[in-house]
């Protein structure tokens, strides 16, 4: 709707002057959305020592999506492979992307192709791959349903139902294990992204762009592309009263949205739902005041992360207020907010995501499939080697 908005000229009140305004304001909402899942993460992470070596490394499939990377250079892409191939290209790691290179850059545009290709074809898609591999592919079915776990609520049911129809008497087991599954990646993916997986999906482009990439596709050390340098131009402000101020009121009004949201959705009480958007809205701005004061540099994605898990890990003093809080707003409502002002944001670059096409579609396709049977794979394995199955 907000892409829409910015396409259709007959709505003048929504141009480029808005979706510049929307960008920046998507820098703010990137805080919001990080700040609540660490404190999700924080939540679960009694179930992170509760759970066999299977379920931990079978997240190491996520790495299976790197895959994609070769692939989308042959297909023309440049460092929007970056962004594309480094994750499954979720909420999270959408977060992470324009974190860490602006909005205005490629590799946003990437991870941003394949978040909303994804989320038109991925359910269906994994429901058919799940259960072509599970039909042909001879793993266990405890493998393929750690497997459906991939950080995506709707992925992680399509996944599995199939799984589950084929195999009803071990239903409760399965669902069990995809629902452990999704709650790790949910609450370690981001980490493995910004650690691991970008970390390689740099290097690989460094290395095989000179051999697969088509034009210009080779990028040299030391040079940051101008449209990185541009969305982060703001970021590299100093910090001023002035700038907290507009921070504040903008994450105000945007915890208001969500919390009306909220109340529509999942019908939760207004005054604890606001009060949970409070708290998250907070620890995103401490985070984003910090990144500018701080003497050396660390991303506000660290500092947000590291605040959210502090304040509500299982002992700390302020655990059981903030969890009671926050737990009462749906990372969903965040995430539709966000999405509108995303959908403007990226309306003055139509163009660009109209070139992405169907090769974006066979990246995508890639993505998915190398993320779901590494991880399967890997769970096989260490389910053998420790005597499960």
């Amino acid at each position: 709707m907000g892409l829409i908005l910015y396409l259709v000229k007959s709505f003048k009140w929504v141009g480029p002057e808005q979706a510049k305004v929307a960008e920046g304001v998507m820098v703010l909402l990137i805080g919001v959305l990080l700040s609540k899942l660490a404190i999700s993460s924080s939540q679960s992470i009694d179930v992170i020592f509760h759970v066999g070596p299977a379920l931990i490394l079978q997240l190491l499939g996520d790495l299976g999506t790197l895959i994609a990377l070769p692939i989308a250079l042959l297909l023309g892409f440049r460092r929007e492979v970056i962004g594309m191939a480094s994750s499954i290209c979720r909420e999270p790691n959408l977060g992470i992307i324009i974190d860490k290179y602006g909005f205005k850059s490629p590799e946003a545009r990437g991870v941003l192709a394949i978040f909303v290709i994804g989320s038109i074809i991925g359910t269906p898609y994994i429901s058919f791959l799940s259960s072509i591999s599970v039909s042909l592919i001879p793993l266990h079915p405890y493998a393929y349903a750690m497997a459906s776990g991939i950080g995506s609520a709707s992925m992680n049911a399509a996944a599995l139902v199939p799984l589950v129809h084929m195999y009803p008497a071990m239903a409760t087991q399965l669902e069990a294990f995809a629902g452990a599954s999704n709650i790790l990646s949910f609450c370690l993916g981001m980490y493995m992204c910004i650690f691991i997986s970008l970390p390689l999906a740099e290097k690989l482009y460094k290395w095989l762009s000179p051999i697969l990439g088509r034009g210009n596709a080779q990028i040299e050390d030391g040079n940051v592309p101008e449209d990185v340098m541009d969305g982060n131009e703001e970021d590299s402000d100093a910090l001023s009263f002035g700038k907290l101020k507009r921070w504040a009121a903008l994450l105000f009004a945007f915890s208001v949205i969500v919390t009306i949201g909220n109340i529509v959705g999942y019908h939760t009480a207004f005054v604890d739902t606001f009060i949970g958007m409070i708290i998250i809205a907070f620890i995103a701005l401490i985070g984003m005041a910090l990144e500018r004061v701080f003497p050396v540099h660390i991303p506000s994605i660290v500092f947000i992360s590291l605040i959210g898990l502090l304040v509500s890990i299982p002992g700390a003093p302020t655990a059981e207020f903030v969890t009671h809080y926050v737990s009462q707003v749906e990372l969903t409502t965040i995430c539709t907010a966000f999405l509108a002002y995303v959908g403007i944001s990226i309306g003055k670059d139509w163009e660009e995501f109209k070139r992405i096409s169907w090769r974006g579609i066979i990246v995508a396709i890639v993505v998915i499939t190398g993320t779901y049977l590494c991880s399967a794979t890997i769970a096989n394995i260490t389910l053998f080697a420790t005597g499960m199955i």
